[in-house]
């Protein structure tokens, strides 16, 4: 097996080994490098938690698919842009599977995820959106082997029964929103299991990797978005808005989230993300007003839980002697 140089940054490699991630920090301020993923996936989550009232924000200066558009692809012109000034590979490597990952990770499920909370509040539909766990753990059982075992049982039972409380299926009114930020949840699910498995299959660079799959799959919401081109009402608001959706919630996150799923079991990093939907209806309700009525509340406490049992008992196994 060919290992990668340190320099050259976090790298998949056909064993499925992140080799950087141990030779370059096997110690980060004295933290264990297993708390690296956990530490990336609290980040990805308090970034995802809050860029939820901001999309619900711009929506009231641009057309969903004009805005998811924009934030993609300048997301994606922007990390393209710093691949030869970080000396990384400029030209994709498995570009068929990267193109597939685009169009599930960034077209599918960021189109699918803007349209519906156009017609919905941005906190219900962060938690529909986040049913994607549930589905990336039945999918990495069919295709990738990875099955539920004890303390996994009870932490998907607390939060999906946690969901339930949360979305209210009882109180749905007639509308696509909800089908459509499930149906991103779903494609969400879909992208991460084809990431796995190209990760086993070929070696390539994740800052390069990442920004050619946001690049590749902005391409068909611009065309879409092109179709009928409505342009957004400029103002300070809306361009700080934007730029914090490119920077932060597309170029960092993402980077953030195939580093997680690199370097930890597909089943659990889905489970892990079940913290953002908490903070996006904290931060809605901070921000936008939404505030959660008290079912809500409790299925809010009951995800905590979840994500609680979840980390706990990973930090635990990992105390356990070799």
């Amino acid at each position: 097996m060919t290992q990668a140089s340190p320099d050259r940054g976090p790298v998949f490699t056909p064993a499925g080994r992140l080799w950087t991630h141990k030779r370059v920090w096997p110690r980060v301020g004295g933290w264990p490098r297993r708390w690296l993923p956990v530490a990336a996936l609290l980040l990805l989550a308090l970034i995802w938690g809050y860029t939820w009232p901001v999309m619900k924000l711009m929506l009231d200066y641009a057309e969903p698919f004009p805005y998811a558009a924009m934030r993609t692809f300048l997301g994606g012109v922007g990390l393209v842009a710093l691949l030869p000034l970080l000396r990384r590979p400029l030209r994709p490597r498995a570009l068929l599977p990267t193109l597939l990952l685009g169009l599930l990770q960034t077209a599918g499920f960021l189109g699918l995820m803007t349209w519906a909370l156009a017609g919905e509040g941005a906190g219900k539909t962060a938690i529909l959106t986040y049913t994607m766990p549930f589905w990336l753990l039945l999918l990495a059982w069919v295709f990738l082997g990875e099955r539920l075992r004890g303390f996994q049982w009870c932490a998907v039972g607390l939060a999906l029964a946690g969901l339930v409380l949360v979305v209210a299926p009882w109180q749905f009114e007639e509308g696509l929103s909800p089908f459509l930020a499930i149906g991103g949840a779903l494609s969400w699910a879909a992208s991460a299991i084809i990431a796995k498995i190209l990760r086993r299959r070929y070696e390539v660079d994740l800052f390069s990797f990442t920004a050619w799959q946001l690049l590749l799959g902005s391409l068909p919401l611009v065309m879409v978005a092109g179709l009928d081109w409505s342009p957004p009402v400029w103002s300070k608001t809306f361009i700080a808005g934007l730029a914090f959706t490119v920077v932060a919630g597309n170029m960092l996150a993402w980077l953030l989230w195939l580093y997680v799923l690199s370097a930890l079991p597909a089943g659990m990093a889905g489970l892990g993300t079940l913290l953002t939907p908490v903070l996006g209806i904290t931060a809605s309700w901070l921000q936008l007003g939404e505030r959660p009525a008290r079912l809500e509340g409790v299925g809010m406490g009951l995800i905590v839980s979840a994500l609680a049992v979840t980390v706990v008992r990973e930090l635990l196994r990992g105390r356990r002697p070799p």
